[in-house]
């Protein structure tokens, strides 16, 4: 891996439908996020964890991460 690959993190985030308010009365959505490089994905129903999935990759490149974000 190239410098500039190590600068570099690509992510993949899938955002689903799974009850609309005319069914239940509420919207009810569902996703995941993968990394690309390392294929580790997990499963969310909130956007706070696509936030927390990424931000150790964000440190790994040496960025500083506000602390009101984790």
């Amino acid at each position: 891996m190239d410098v500039f690959e190590m600068a570099i993190q690509s992510f993949v985030i899938k955002i689903w439908l799974e009850e609309t308010v005319s069914e239940t009365g509420q919207t009810l959505w569902r996703g995941h996020i993968t990394h690309i490089p390392s294929k580790q994905r997990i499963y969310i129903d909130q956007l706070s964890e696509i936030i927390h999935f990424i931000i150790p990759y964000l440190e790994q490149m040496g960025i500083n991460i506000d602390p009101e974000c984790s």
